[in-house]
């Protein structure tokens, strides 16, 4: 393969190149430097100088990436409390009507949501619950502000007070009860008076007919589940090592969309600044011992197998230091590169299937290819699942299989097991290493296929049979599904997938939704 040209807005390969879209006449013009800055909203980090004894200048790096952050929940008890009047109707349906009534419901509630804490596997904080009767109550809850979503238990009183909720802009959910507790009034009436505002459709915004859960505490998890991804991933921040990119796509639209859906913070670094760090960090002789101390512990793994040059690995390894401290100074935990195929091979003097690999492992969010297509929904699954996710190329289906690969592939798909892995050069340059990951025969995962339109993403659910050893990618996979190959075939939008151990696909047309992103589950 040909050295790749530093381009910060397409990609110089040969046109039939796997990941190049052959589409050059659809690659965005050469921007200005004044242009890059307007769309990435950062300059390049080489403006700022830094230098390797300015990135180490803090505390010692920890072995894993900071965690996500808790999803803040407020609780709020909308009632009611009738009075009797002689030879008409005085009370709306429900059982709560007298303030001791009321007082046992907050109890209960506090109860069901102190289990439902102890049993979340994500980040969630619950504020005490707060009963009210009217917006005047509402305005006097001081925790109101501090939280990031309402979860509303509405078993009485005006719906004024959900629209005060709505107009902060915060997410919404509804629980109502039908036998969980005593049954509430807007059991009955959430749709037509509420949802529906007395029309035949969906009149209000920032709510819809999903935000309504019936009883049952496990939907109203996976509910929160989602909106605690969704937080970690709403302007959140990440490192573009040698720009953003935007597999084929015009970039500039690309990442503006990705900006007003995702509001993702794009920091960028230049290959010329990476270069200049990777070569001070290498005469840094603690650092490069370091380096070499983890490669050789983690090649000391039973469960890998090393069939390149050890060098490689080394390499790797200093090239995941550099990445982690640049990381840290710009106070974000992903990190995607450009131009991997060939532009960091001279700077790193091994490829970043093995680097990206190990980051990915160790908490941080890391993806090669720098394809903004498809990162946003990387990030999200992870932060919904709590696991690393798997950026990989599709194949075409056929007979309910459909084979998944990339060369930089976590072990820790399920977020705390490594898999057995051999360690071989990147297919393509065959240089560096990259890990062939032997991912779990038999794990339920969620695939996940973003458009190149940001209008409508594509779920198929599915289960891995088989790690094959084709001529691709390294790390392989094929995936067994329960619909027709054909629906499947003329479904299929944009072109990188997002792979995540586990069943989230409820959780991800949830998400989505919030974002302006149709989703169809395929199966």
């Amino acid at each position: 393969m040909n050295k790749t040209e530093n381009n910060l807005n397409g990609y110089f390969h040969h046109p039939d190149c796997h990941f190049c879209g052959n589409s050059n006449e659809n690659q965005p013009d050469e921007m200005s430097r004044r242009k890059f800055v307007q769309l990435t909203g950062t300059g390049a980090l080489g403006t700022i100088a830094l230098s390797w004894a300015d990135l180490i200048a803090g505390p010692p790096t920890d072995k894993y990436a900071p965690q996500r952050v808790p999803l803040v929940v407020k609780p709020v008890f909308t009632y009611e409390i009738p009075e009797r009047r002689p030879q008409t109707s005085w009370r709306s349906w429900g059982g709560i009507q007298t303030e001791k009534d009321a007082k046992e419901e907050i109890a209960r509630i506090q109860e069901e949501l102190k289990t439902l804490s102890s049993k979340a596997d994500f980040p969630v904080s619950f504020l005490p619950v707060s009963g009210v009767r009217g917006i005047d109550d509402l305005s006097r809850i001081e925790d109101i502000k501090t939280a990031d979503m309402y979860l509303i238990y509405p078993a009485g009183g005006g719906s004024n007070m959900f629209d005060y909720l709505n107009k902060t802009g915060k997410d919404i959910v509804f629980f109502c009860r039908y036998k969980s507790g005593p049954v509430y009034l807007w059991y009955e009436i959430i749709s037509p008076r509420y949802l529906r505002q007395h029309t035949d459709s969906l009149k209000v915004t920032g709510i819809n007919e999903n935000d309504v859960v019936i009883d049952s505490c496990e939907e109203l998890l996976w509910r929160l589940r989602a909106l605690c991804g969704l937080k970690n991933t709403r302007n959140s921040r990440i490192l573009a090592v040698g720009g953003p990119g935007a597999w084929s796509q015009p970039l500039e639209s690309t990442i503006n969309t990705v900006k007003e859906k995702y509001k993702l913070d794009i920091q960028s670094i230049s290959y010329e600044e990476l270069g200049r760090l990777i070569t001070e960090a290498r005469s840094d002789k603690s650092v490069t011992a370091g380096a070499r101390k983890k490669a050789y512990d983690y090649l000391r793994d039973s469960a890998v197998k090393l069939e390149t040059d050890s060098k490689f690995v080394d390499n790797c390894f200093m090239l995941e230091t550099v990445l982690i401290r640049l990381m840290e100074r710009f106070n974000c935990r992903a990190v995607t590169i450009n131009n991997c195929m060939g532009t960091i091979m001279p700077l790193a003097e091994t490829s970043a299937c093995l680097t990206l690999s190990l980051l990915n492992d160790a908490g941080y969010l890391a993806y090669c290819e720098s394809d903004f297509v498809v990162v946003p929904a990387g990030v999200l699954l992870s932060n919904i699942s709590g696991k690393p996710s798997f950026l990989n190329d599709p194949t075409y289906p056929h007979n309910n299989l459909i084979t998944l690969a990339h060369c930089t592939a976590p072990r820790r798909m399920d977020g705390k097991t490594l898999a057995p892995t051999r360690i071989l050069t990147h297919f393509e340059s065959d240089y560096g290493a990259a890990p062939k990951v032997e991912m779990l025969i038999g794990q339920t995962v969620t695939n996940v296929m973003p458009d190149f339109a940001f209008e409508k993403y594509v779920g198929l659910p599915g289960k891995i049979t088989d790690n094959p050893f084709l001529d691709i990618c390294r790390s392989q996979i094929d995936i067994k599904y329960n619909c027709e190959s054909k629906k499947v075939a003329e479904n299929m939008p944009g072109f990188h997938w997002i792979t995540v151990y586990g069943d989230y696909i409820k959780e991800t047309g949830y998400a989505l939704k919030k974002l302006g992103i149709e989703f169809e589950n395929l199966c």
